[in-house]
Order: structure tokens, then C-alpha cells, then sequence
């Protein structure tokens, strides 16, 4: 189990990495569902997603900060669900993105779970 969450924490941080370096050239506005939230906020994300793609994977070298790692996934998944409440206040018909940041979530309580309890640093 230990290795799994490893894979996943890995995957997890290098998609939420990803998404912090989309976030920086892309606007709230490339999600029509997501204008609603403020540029200011939508710029803050950046750093909080790449603080929590570290996070994920620092305790590879520190073991000691073991416990950000589920403090991370738990910061991502809500995140995840912020977005998926954006995206069903707007009304939009097309629900794909709220699937993809819902399956996001989920990844993130696997992880937060099997670190808290399953497979503890």
C-alpha cells in the first residue's frame, strides 16, 4: 500500500504542478463556469498549489514533514470540491469538468486516508 500512495501522492503532485503552471498563463476565464471567481483569488491559487504539490512529495527527503503530505491532498480535494460548487452554482450543462475535479477529490481522500491511517510515514 505504501508504494501505491507513493505513485499516486507523485501523480497527484505532479498534476496539481501542472495545473498551478496552467492557472498562471490561462484566466478563470478559459473555464466559462469558473469566471466567477476573482482574478486576485484565482492568481492566489498558484502558490497555494505548488506549496501543496511540495507537500506531497517532500516527505521523500524529510521524512520528518510526513505529515504535510495529507494536510496537501486535504488542501487540493477542497480545492477540487470549491471548483465542482462553482461549476454547478453556474448552471452549466456540460458536467465533464465537475467529474474530472470530483475524480481529482477522490484521489486526494485515498491519499489523505491511506496516510493518516493505512500506511503512515
Amino acid at each position: 500500500m505504501n508504494i501505491a500512495l507513493w505513485i499516486l501522492q507523485a501523480l497527484l503532485a505532479l498534476h496539481t504542478a501542472i495545473g498551478a503552471g496552467w492557472k498562471l498563463f490561462n484566466s478563470e476565464q478559459a473555464v466559462p463556469t469558473l469566471a466567477a471567481i476573482p482574478s486576485a483569488a484565482w492568481m492566489a491559487l498558484i502558490p497555494l498549489e505548488l506549496l501543496c504539490a511540495v507537500g506531497l512529495v517532500i516527505p521523500a527527503v524529510a521524512p520528518s514533514l510526513a505529515w504535510l503530505v495529507p494536510v496537501a491532498a486535504i488542501g487540493i480535494a477542497m480545492e477540487m470540491l470549491v471548483f465542482s460548487g462553482v461549476h454547478l452554482r453556474a448552471g452549466a450543462e456540460d458536467n465533464g469538468p465537475m467529474y474530472y475535479w470530483l475524480g481529482v477529490a477522490v484521489v486526494c481522500a485515498v491519499i489523505a486516508l491511506g496516510r493518516l491511517f493505512v500506511a503512515p510515514h
